[in-house]
């Protein structure tokens, strides 16, 4: 068994490689150690994570995903998750979290050497509250959007919003790295910044060009 540690943030402003340490050491305390890390900044909202899903493609029948928490690992909508869990199964990945104790079973000698009757119920107990989890996840995601939204639209009623400044030094860099052939997600890590910001600037570009 090897355990493949999951750490994501939502974007380049945030250390999505903040939790290894915790990670780290929960697993010691199981008597396991981390096989590889794994570490991307992705909205939890989206199912276009490329190293969730290099994870997968290198995990083996029996592996562990380990997380900080749930949100890390989904935030999405109900089929984009049911979608993930049918992969995760499929490739016999025991997805661990440090925030759902059921699921710390995978890494217990005691619960790994139970018998089949008690282990198939902890089995299903630990999908249930994965899956409640999840949505938990999302329906916060969904509410912080909302709130986000109508604080936006009072903002604008009482004409004190103007939209999120520009940062013209990297709006400037993102522009020169794309007219040079790079693609988004190359353009991110090479001028700091997430892919939503670089399809920001290039939005904005292709605007222009169309106005002018």
């Amino acid at each position: 068994m090897f355990i493949r540690a999951y750490l994501r943030a939502s974007t380049a402003e945030q250390d999505a490689s903040r939790a290894r340490d915790a990670l780290t050491t929960f697993a010691q305390e199981k008597g396991h150690k981390v096989a590889s890390y794994y570490t991307e900044n992705e909205s939890g909202a989206s199912l276009q994570r490329p190293e969730l899903f290099r994870l997968l493609d290198d995990a083996q029948p029996g592996d562990v995903l380990l997380v900080e928490q749930v949100d890390r690992l989904s935030r999405l909508t109900q089929g984009d998750w049911q979608q993930l869990r049918a992969i995760i199964k499929a490739k016999d990945v025991k997805v661990v979290a440090q925030d759902l104790p059921t699921s710390h079973q995978f890494l217990d000698k005691a619960s790994t050497d139970a018998d089949a009757f008690t282990a198939r119920i902890l089995a299903a107990i630990n999908d249930m509250l994965l899956d409640m989890l999840a949505a938990v996840a999302r329906k916060d995601y969904d509410d912080r959007i909302r709130r986000q939204r109508q604080g936006i639209e009072k903002a604008k009623g009482d004409k004190r919003y103007q939209g999120k400044s520009i940062d013209q030094g990297k709006h400037a860099a993102i522009l020169a790295c794309l007219a040079k052939g790079m693609g988004i997600r190359e353009t991110a890590k090479v001028t700091s910044t997430s892919t939503a910001t670089v399809q920001r600037a290039k939005r904005l570009q292709e605007q222009a060009t169309t106005s002018t």
